[in-house]
């Protein structure tokens, strides 16, 4: 997309939703599952052999940290180029483009938090829940929050999503997986092990397995995205990925690598919060939805050029206002049809972020969250992420 005409945070890398990215990544597999136009080749992938085809996405694993803690990997050898997650670079839109093949415009989570006034404020789409009230509980609230088909819905190949036991079949898995065999695995170590039994089930050798491993991601918001701690996970997530080239060497397999987003560390130092900015808090008609590092807000009807005065001035170089219609029209959250809940979700204004800044509310009875590594924005660690590629 062209670069808009209008302030971003500096160093601002924009989604691209063609083949640059993770959406075209994902559309591209989603068409050649259902055998329709725009084959993976668009994206720089040719599906040879008639072996599983296998998704990797490892939840966190920037290209910026691959480039600089990955030398002498097996995942860095067959690295390809770069793609960019989507806007914003966060698990619930990314995950999400990632098992649909739609872009945030169209499936409509913008982030962890998003408000939906259907369901009585800001939620949490992902682990269905209000926030300051608990659990969301309804038997229609997953067709109503997810109206769409994900991509293994009208698959033509035979397919199975991995994930870990306790979301293997979440309601949010169920939803997506709606078409694919569904199947969880207990601890770091069985992952690979899943994937091979996966890929060894009788009948057509042709299957795609879509496996998601979200521990590399938690390691970073826990200890920091150059953490000795997330160092260590690498090493052991580029075991597994030898590992299971080993295992499905002379199979005809194709094995792609790809993540979510990428994270940057936030000091505590530059986490702001919302009872701090007082004023601008009071403009405020709703708790704050998105992420720490895109923040959206429901201004007060007719406060609007206050808020953007006051936010221009107590966040100088800190953060970037912009009315949020203005990143809708000019396409940040990729090609339509858009969904009808899109404008509702992201507020009336958003804070970008700065590199380093993060900001964030807390409502009665929800925990503080200290986080060290985040993402969310559109800095480069957190934008571009690595497409590996490999036919063992």
């Amino acid at each position: 997309m062209p670069h808009p005409p209008f302030q971003l945070p500096r160093g601002a890398v924009l989604p691209d939703f063609g083949n640059g990215g993770i959406f075209g990544l994902a559309r591209n597999l989603a068409c050649w599952l259902r055998h329709e136009a725009s084959p993976p080749e668009q994206s720089g992938l040719r599906l040879e052999g008639n072996g599983p085809v296998v998704l990797l996405v490892i939840d966190g694993l920037g290209d910026a940290f691959l480039q600089r803690h990955g030398q002498g990997s097996t995942i860095l050898r067959y690295r390809q180029r770069r793609l960019t997650s989507v806007f914003p670079s966060t698990t619930a839109s990314a995950v999400t483009t990632l098992l649909t093949g739609l872009s945030p415009a169209r499936h409509g989570l913008t982030g962890w938090f998003m408000h939906d006034r259907r369901f009585g404020g800001v939620i949490a789409p992902l682990p269905l829940y209000r926030r300051g009230a608990g659990a969301l509980l309804s038997p229609a609230l997953t067709p109503r929050l997810f109206p769409y088909d994900g991509m293994f819905r009208r698959s033509k190949v035979a397919a199975t999503m991995i994930s870990p036991q306790d979301i293997a079949w979440s309601p949010f898995s169920r939803r997506h997986g709606r078409g694919a065999e569904l199947r969880g695995y207990s601890r770091p170590d069985a992952f690979v092990p899943a994937i091979l039994e996966a890929a060894s089930q009788p009948g057509s050798a042709r299957r795609f397995i879509h496996a998601y491993y979200p521990r590399f991601d938690a390691i970073c918001h826990h200890y920091g995205a150059h953490s000795a701690k997330a160092i260590s996970e690498f090493a052991r997530i580029d075991s597994f990925f030898d590992q299971l080239l080993k295992g499905l060497a002379g199979r005809g397999a194709s094995v792609i690598l790809t993540a979510d987003h990428g994270f940057i560390d936030a000091p505590e130092r530059r986490h702001l919060r919302l009872h701090q900015l007082p004023k601008l808090k009071a403009m405020l008609d709703s708790p704050l939805a998105g992420e720490r590092r895109v923040v959206f807000c429901r201004v007060r009807p007719g406060a609007e050029p206050d808020f953007e005065a006051l936010a221009h001035e107590q966040l100088r170089g800190r953060a970037v206002v912009q009315p949020s219609a203005r990143l809708v029209e000019a396409g940040f959250f990729g090609p339509g049809p858009v969904n009808p809940r899109l404008a509702e979700r992201c507020g009336t204004h958003v804070l970008l972020m700065e590199a380093g800044w993060t900001l964030s509310d807390r409502m009665p009875r929800e925990r503080l969250h200290r986080m060290v590594g985040v993402h969310g924005g559109l800095s480069a660690d957190e934008m571009w992420v690595p497409l590996v590629h490999v036919q063992p």
